[in-house]
Formats: structure tokens, sequence, C-alpha cells
């Protein structure tokens, strides 16, 4: 029910549900006795006196960090997803739409939960999560926040089971820990929503994922052929592949084999010109002693300063005709004469930039 009390800080008004509606309880009212005993409730449950409060003031504070401590801890999964495919992105009141659109509401109607099983939109989402608790955590409501840590407790235990993209979400927490001391420590008590024990117990939690992570533990699986048994030009293609810098030096700790073909100057040459500039070039320049460019280290010491290329195997997509935010496997139903050309890639740093007023 709405609140229609007297002051903004009284409590409200008692109500009761009848078969005429919804009517305000009140202790002289005999109008709804004979409601209060066809649903089989007595007159002295439902309305408060002077003599007798169904609760006294201890009993109430008690009951209700009782109740706010079983609701974090035993419904702390419960989802409140609409798991929409697509929705409508409006920045302003107009005649046929009045509000508008908010990051934690566009958060809380997308399908990000199906998006965490989906091995092509799995590092997007992480990575949207990351930006979000870098700035934007105290910018969601209580129930975004609550499915913001639904979804990454999903990450969490997707990556404990399947062994895969584990650096990835230890940035991920490392960022949200870091953001959550902040916060708790500092302007936590007037900035984040909700009980401050309840974020208490999420940085907690946070600390114990961390920990399951630090201890995770790959198992080696008995198939036969392995990468010492392909032949050199195989595992160099391979190396080639990759974008990111960790993941060569990761894979270069494997064999020796593997380790020499992980410092091969093209390799970072390639990397760096992908990710950066020549402008960024010249400004970073490291050289070796016999003047030859250090690209590896160029590689790391770029990364520091400017972002690198994003690479998603599936990304949200916004029309422009239309002003609809979707995924693009999905589509959605596009008024206008040529969609593709309305299309739009978004990337997790463009979906933030969406909601800002």
């Amino acid at each position: 029910m709405p609140f229609l009390g007297q002051d903004w800080r009284s409590p409200g008004w008692s109500w009761i549900k009848t078969e005429d509606g919804w009517k305000r309880c009140e202790p002289w009212s005999e109008g709804l006795e004979g409601e209060n005993d066809r649903c089989g409730a007595s007159h002295g449950t439902i309305l408060n006196s002077e003599d007798e409060e169904i609760f006294n003031n201890e009993e109430h504070e008690y009951a209700s960090k009782k109740r706010k401590k079983d609701h974090f801890r035993n419904d702390k999964n419960t989802q409140c997803f609409y798991r929409e495919k697509w929705i409508y992105v409006h920045k302003e009141s107009t005649r046929e739409r009045h509000g508008y659109c908010t990051l934690g509401e566009a958060f809380n109607r997308l399908d990000f939960f199906s998006a965490v099983q989906d091995a092509r939109r799995f590092t997007y989402v992480a990575r949207l999560l990351q930006l979000i608790a870098k700035s934007q955590l105290t910018s969601l409501s209580g129930v975004a926040q609550k499915n913001y840590f639904n979804v990454l407790d999903k990450i969490v235990q997707k990556v404990l089971d399947d062994h895969q993209n584990p650096r990835l979400i230890k940035d991920l927490l490392q960022d949200l820990s870091s953001t959550l001391c902040i916060l708790i420590r500092g302007v936590g008590k007037s900035v984040l929503v909700g009980n401050i024990n309840i974020w208490v117990c999420r940085l907690e939690t946070i600390l114990n994922w961390q920990q399951q992570l630090q201890n995770l533990q790959m198992t080696e699986v008995d198939s036969g052929l392995t990468l010492s048994d392909l032949p050199v030009h195989m595992l160099s293609n391979i190396l080639y592949r990759f974008s990111d810098g960790w993941d060569i030096v990761t894979l270069g700790q494997v064999t020796p084999t593997l380790s020499a073909l992980s410092e091969d100057r093209r390799l970072w040459k390639k990397l760096c010109q992908y990710h950066f500039g020549e402008k960024q070039f010249c400004r970073h320049l490291i050289l070796s002693e016999k003047g030859h460019i250090e690209w590896k280290l160029m590689y790391f010491a770029l990364q520091k300063h400017y972002p690198t290329k994003e690479q998603y195997g599936d990304t949200l997509h916004f029309c422009r005709h239309c002003s609809i935010l979707f995924w693009k496997d999905s589509g959605h139903p596009c008024t206008a004469a040529d969609p593709d050309s309305c299309f739009t890639p978004v990337s997790p740093q463009h979906f933030i930039d969406l909601f800002k007023f």
C-alpha cells in the first residue's frame, strides 16, 4: 500500500484487505469487526491500542534485525530478473512515455542471468560488472544491487566449476573489494543502499570467493594429445591468435618450447600494433642495450597508460532508429526500412554511458 500517513516521519496507517477493497484500521471502527471475524483474525490482533501492542520496542528491533539477516542469508540467490531480450532506452519524458530508463533498471530487465551461461557473452558480462564495481555501484537501486551480486555469484560458481577465465574474475573481485572497503570505511552508511551489516557480509563473501579462486587447482585431462605433441609452427600460430599479453605469458610457462616462442619479438610487435598507435609508441619507447625496441616491455608499459582493444564473442546492440537496447541474436521489432544500418555494437563502457544524464 502507498504511504498515506499524517506525517512523513510516522509509520503510516494500518490497512486491511476486505471484499470491498482496502480499508484503514481504526481502534473505534465497528464496521471492520465483521470482516475481521470472517478473515479468522481477532480485532485485537489487527488493531493497535495504547494498552497492548503486538511488539514492544525491543522485540520489534530484534525481529527487524533477524528478518534482514535471514533474508540476506536464505534468499540471497532469489532472482529478480525480467529476463527481457530488449528494452527501450528513454532519457526523458514524452507524451507516450513518462520517466526515464536508469542503469539499474536496464541491468534488472535485460537477460544477464542467461548471458553468464553463454560462452560468447561471459567475458562481456564480467567486464560490465567490473566497470560498475569501479564507478557505478552506488548509482544502482537496492534491487539492482541485489541482482548484481546474484549475477556475480553465478559467474564465480561457473569459474569454480569449469576452471575457465579465473584471472578475469580475480581482477573483477579485486576491484569490487577495493570499492567496498572504501565505501564501508568512509561514506558507506550514507551512500550504500541497505543495512551496513549486509554490505559487510557481502565483502566477507567476496573475500571468500577470492580465497577459493586462489586455491583453484586445474585438473589434468588424459586425452592423449597434448601441446607438446604439436609442431612448432602450430604452437606459434596459437600464440599469434591471442590478443592479451598475459595469456601469452601464462601459456609460455607450460613448456620450454612455448617459453621460447612467447619471447618472439615479432609476436609482441604485432600485439602492440594491434592495441596502440604510433604516437603512443613514441611517448613510451623502450630500447635495449643494442638499440632494439623491447616490444614486450613496451606492451605492458603502454597497457598502464592506455586502454587496450576489447574482443567479445557477442555484445549488446543499440538501434539508433528505435532507441532499443537488445541482444543481437534475439533481435527486436524494428520499424526502420534498413534495420541493419541502424544497429551499433555496445561495449561495456558504452552501455554505462548510455544511462548518464
